[in-house]
């Protein structure tokens, strides 16, 4: 009686995994976004400043919840010219910008800038989130800062290398807009305007709002070397 006793209170229970389970799909971007715990910003604040930053656990993409001044960024990990007096007279905006170390070109309909009027330059890797729209893409000559630090060819090091992680299925927000990590990238939106973005190394996904269509990438996407 007692080994009876003895064995079933030791007996361990075995789990078998079921083979025909089917993991449910990642949630859409904004009900991520809107559904997702959110993470302590003090955790994230870029100098003890309002800027909160973060990179992904696999060092894919860097994001800031910051502002900007017109074309002007607060990004605490790039040169830039957010507090130049000149630059007082404009609105203050409160936006979301990521960059890629590696990332897919942008779509044509997606290109919203000539580039000096040379329709020249304008590539992928960055996306940026105001409160009414998102964007993928920018007009630049040379790497993102994601890509000069963790691309094929990156240092591994420099000021984003520092950045804290957030955990996968974590938000942050500030004014308004909102961040998380999930599902191989980041979405970053505003949930009250139903305007956002997914930025990953393999696609990126613009969501434009209410009434309009979303603008996603083909299953087959031309990529940066």
């Amino acid at each position: 009686m007692l080994a009876a006793l003895l064995l079933v209170a030791t007996a361990c229970s075995v789990t078998t995994k079921d083979p025909s389970y089917v993991p449910p799909p990642p949630l859409p971007p904004l009900e991520q976004l809107e559904k997702a715990p959110l993470a302590d910003p003090k955790d994230f604040s870029a100098g003890g400043g309002d800027v909160l930053s973060f990179i992904t656990e696999d060092h894919s993409v860097a994001c800031s919840l910051t502002s900007a001044r017109g074309e002007h960024l607060n990004l605490p990990y790039e040169q830039n010219r957010y507090s130049d007096a000149a630059n007082n007279k404009l609105p203050i905006v409160p936006v979301a910008h990521c960059e890629l170390g590696r990332y897919p070109a942008p779509q044509p309909a997606d290109i919203k800038d000539d580039c000096a009027g040379t329709n020249l330059g304008y590539l992928g890797g960055v996306a940026l989130l105001a409160p009414d729209n998102a964007r993928y893409g920018e007009c630049r000559s040379g790497v993102t800062s994601m890509e000069a630090a963790f691309g094929p060819k990156g240092s591994k090091s420099g000021p984003l290398a520092e950045l804290h992680v957030l955990a996968d299925g974590q938000n942050i927000e500030r004014n308004g807009l909102r961040c998380s990590a999930y599902n191989g990238g980041v979405a970053c939106g505003n949930v009250s305007s139903g305007v956002g973005f997914f930025v990953s190394t393999e696609r990126y996904e613009l969501v434009p709002g209410p009434g309009k269509g979303p603008s996603k990438m083909p299953t087959e996407a031309p990529k940066t070397p």
